[in-house]
């Protein structure tokens, strides 16, 4: 399973809402989910114990799992997903396939492509699109609205998603990614460049206190997440205006590039969620130009050793027309980067001091 502070993450970004009980001194002590009921008329206790089952509960940042555990004085946290009214459905949508076979399929995702339905995007995701070409072979391990979904990308982010065809391969691609034994790169257009020209990116990410719907740094609670970054571009006459970079995931939390992109002061173009601050106009006037109004962000490449067969899989994507685009323009109006940043001229970074949350 996806680890739950990600999974009650897309449920927020998908229409979920995210519930505040108080539980006082009096009630604590009782058994949790009783103690509950009473402050959420819209739930049955049987609802309530379901979501409490799935990790859908916290208490001081932590997930409560347990409904039989007895109540403690203070605040408990809810995420309630949104319902979702019917099955998904096959669509016949175009697919970019990389690599299938009959326990998994690899595709390179379109932006603008979500990954399962959710409110606001009830078809025309990659699922409906993955059950369309699969047939009945799709795996439904993941849920009746996720069959076959192991990890997924944000719906404008481009790239490379593997889905799995069989509970085998599910569960063995499912372990992978727990284990964070899955290559990740992706490529990245920031605003500005980062201070150092390689570096990781170490913190702790979990939802926002101030809006439930973002990830945060955060100095409590979370969940660790590091990033490796290395600089391939900088464009700018003067200084850096914007730059290409190479980010390598070591584990994979919801929006974890965006947010330590912006971070490091250098969110991705385009970002409508992290990109607080305009990009200088020139920069903005590309953007314009080009009608670009997603974050910049390509998963580049995937690789896995195959769950079932033990076979090593590499897959990679070009970046995609827009991005590629927006690249070309950027070299137009600032002249081809100096090809001088050789491996011996980084210095490595690591990123420890942040604030409580770091959001802009």
């Amino acid at each position: 399973m996806t680890e739950p502070d990600d999974d009650i993450a897309d449920d927020l970004e998908d229409g979920g809402e995210a519930l505040t009980i108080e539980i006082s001194v009096d009630e604590a002590g009782d058994r949790l989910d009783r103690a509950l009921v009473p402050h959420l008329p819209d739930l049955s206790r049987a609802r309530l114990q379901a979501l409490i089952a799935e990790g859908r509960l916290s208490f001081g940042g932590e997930t409560v799992s347990d409904g039989k555990h007895k109540a403690r004085a203070g605040t408990y946290s809810l995420t309630v997903p949104a319902p979702v009214e019917a099955t998904p459905v096959p669509q016949d949508l175009a697919l970019d396939v990389l690599y299938e076979d009959a326990h998994l399929i690899v595709v390179n995702k379109p932006a603008g492509m979500a990954a399962h339905p959710g409110p606001g995007t009830p078809d025309g995701t990659l699922v409906n699109a993955l059950l369309f070409h699969c047939g009945d072979t799709l795996s439904g391990i993941g849920g009746v609205l996720r069959p076959g979904i192991v990890h997924r990308l944000d719906k404008d982010t481009s790239g490379v998603l593997v889905a799995a065809k069989t509970d085998a391969a599910h569960r063995g691609l499912t372990e992978l990614f727990s284990r964070h034994d899955i290559d990740r790169k992706y490529r990245a257009v920031v605003r500005g460049a980062p201070r150092y020209v390689k570096g990781t990116v170490n913190t702790r990410i979990g939802r926002s206190h101030h809006d439930r719907k973002k990830m945060a740094v955060l100095r409590g609670g979370g969940r660790e997440a590091i990033t490796h970054y290395r600089l391939e571009e900088v464009y700018g006459d003067t200084k850096p205006l914007a730059a290409l970079l190479n980010c390598q995931l070591e584990t994979g939390r919801t929006h974890q590039i965006r947010v330590h992109m912006a971070h490091l002061g250098c969110p991705c173009l385009g970002d409508p969620v992290y990109g607080s601050g305009a990009p200088h106009r020139d920069v903005q006037a590309i953007l314009d130009e080009l009608g670009f109004e997603r974050q910049a962000l390509h998963a580049a490449v995937l690789g896995f050793v195959h769950p079932v067969t033990g076979e090593k899989l590499r897959f990679k994507a070009p970046l995609p027309a827009d991005m590629a685009a927006l690249v070309d323009a950027l070299k137009h109006m600032y002249g081809a980067p100096e090809d001088d940043m050789e491996d011996e001229d980084y210095e490595d970074f690591e990123d420890d001091a942040f604030d409580d949350e770091d959001e802009e």
